[in-house]
């Protein structure tokens, strides 16, 4: 079992459990949001209908097709904020962030940031690529770029594999030092 330490101690990770079912469906559903805008004569009704079914097929995927992986509930002072899943040794080649999604209130602050630097972090230790999955449209695609992740293939032009590696020297300590100023900052002005 992967433990990422979270520079960010008003973070804290939570193995998902059968009670968190509800809320894990509330994440999965605000990332669909602007995409249901655009679905016409649905009724409200329909609209969660179709997102419950989705989450639904999507959860069992994940627990069937990433055996071994940590599924958790990222919470931020005890409130629970977004979903991280993650498999440490995924298919022997690295680590897979399977998903990772803060509810609306909760983005564009830094956070999922500070998250992805921390498993940045553990993928180093562990001398292992770190990659993820990421729709072409999706905003985030900007903080990937940012923190290094390069393309490596790509389904169907939507689905983007993004890798990111570990870089000796120069670029290490550039995170490190990233990550020492963002803990010192967030644990002071938190």
């Amino acid at each position: 079992m992967m433990n990422v330490k979270m520079t960010d101690t008003s973070i804290r990770l939570r193995s998902i459990g059968g009670s968190d079912l509800p809320f894990l469906g509330q994440v999965y559903a605000s990332t669909r949001t602007e995409e249901m805008k655009r679905v016409p004569n649905w009724s409200t009704e329909m609209i969660n209908a179709f997102l419950e079914s989705q989450f639904q097929l999507q959860h069992e995927y994940y627990q069937k097709n990433y055996t071994g992986g940590n599924f958790w509930v990222i919470e931020k002072k005890g409130k629970s904020i977004g979903r991280l899943y993650i498999h440490e040794n995924f298919q022997d080649r690295g680590v897979r962030i399977i998903d990772i999604t803060l509810l609306p209130a909760w983005r564009n602050q830094g956070i999922g940031q500070s998250i992805l630097r921390d498993i940045m972090r553990e993928a180093r230790e562990l001398n292992r690529p770190l990659t993820i999955h990421v729709e072409s449209f999706n905003p985030a695609m900007q903080l990937y770029k940012k923190l290094g992740f390069q393309k490596i293939s790509e389904t169907n032009g939507v689905y983007h594999l993004l890798e990111w590696k570990s870089a000796v020297g120069a670029e290490t300590s550039i995170i490190d030092r990233q990550n020492d100023y963002d803990a010192r900052f967030t644990n002071t002005h938190d």
